[in-house]
């Protein structure tokens, strides 16, 4: 299986469609419920809605996952039927498979109690109409690539005691993710150095973004978030706030960080820890609402939200 365990979760949901054709004496029977094995709608739609639950355990690739809605509809046309299927979940990983194999099964279970009848049933499709709630749901457009700093706070990787590798991790993300970093800077635990180096990244450099790493623990040369405490002009409490939560349920030890992020002019600036893997966290999470939150700065407004097609 695909490991989803850094992915965060959103409302995903999806909607599939599968056509079964048949004779229209067969439709008419059914109609008119007199088909030998009775209706076989409500039985369908049960069928479907198992299946549904138990994808994992038919697909073997497919993740476990907590269904929160499974609804099935026929539609009988002149020479077939069509179902279709939309299934959601609140989770890290899309419910395509969820419908598909609901529509699937729901069409088998039709050609099962048709095929007394009908010898001419085929089911001519199962496809998926649409899906939403993926990471490819929220992805921004942007003009121009944003303008990026990684700030590095640690007295030992500034003298030269210790090698930096958070920084690193910081960097080569935001170039994946299509900022340009213009600058990459270590420096000392010192209050009034990072207050310096923040107010010029915002008012002489106007960076869009700026990502910190380290100085945010209990120990007394933590002071990153006394230092944000000064600068920032406006506070964005909801991003430290999902980052500790993503980070506890992976960390018991998340819950101690005291990161802060807020705005100073039209440059967001974000408080990261200083460990590796609380790093990997906290990029997990901040993407891709960091790219949203460069568009709203810049006065681009919200992008439309389409569901996903079939590709």
């Amino acid at each position: 299986m695909r490991d989803i365990s850094h992915k965060y979760s959103t409302l995903r949901t999806a909607r599939a469609r599968a056509v079964l054709t048949l004779k229209p004496e067969t439709l008419r029977k059914l109609r008119e419920g007199r088909l030998p094995k009775g209706d076989p709608l409500p039985v369908a739609r049960v069928a479907a809605i198992q299946a549904a639950k138990n994808t994992s355990q038919i697909i073997p690739y497919c993740h476990p996952v907590p269904l929160d809605f499974v609804g099935i509809s026929f539609s009988l046309g002149a020479d077939r039927i069509e179902i279709e299927v939309t299934a959601k979940a609140v989770y890290k990983t899309g419910v395509e498979m969820e419908a598909l194999t609901a529509a699937s099964v729901a069409a088998l279970t039709l050609y099962d109690m048709l095929k007394i009848v009908d010898d001419s049933l085929a089911i001519q499709c199962v496809q998926l109409e649409e899906k939403t709630g993926g990471k490819t749901d929220f992805a921004n457009a942007i003009v121009s690539p944003p303008k990026a700093a990684v700030l590095v706070m640690s007295d030992s990787i500034s003298s030269g005691l210790a090698h930096d590798k958070s920084g690193g991790l910081i960097t080569e993300r935001l170039k994946a993710e299509g900022f340009d970093v213009v600058d990459y800077l270590v420096i000392p635990d010192d209050r009034g150095i990072i207050e310096q180096r923040l107010i010029d990244y915002a008012d002489k450099t106007h960076l869009d973004l700026v990502l910190t790493t380290g100085g945010t623990g209990f120990s007394p040369r933590d002071n990153t978030p006394e230092a944000m405490e000064n600068i920032i002009e406006r506070d964005v409490p909801g991003i430290p706030e999902v980052a500790r939560a993503f980070g506890q349920e992976r960390m018991p030890y998340a819950m101690l960080a005291r990161g802060r992020a807020g705005l100073r002019g039209k440059t967001l600036m974000v408080n990261l820890p200083g460990s590796q893997s609380g790093v990997r966290d906290y990029l997990d999470v901040l993407f891709p609402a960091l790219l949203h939150a460069v568009n709203m700065i810049r006065g681009e407004g919200h992008p439309p939200r389409a569901p996903q097609p079939n590709v």
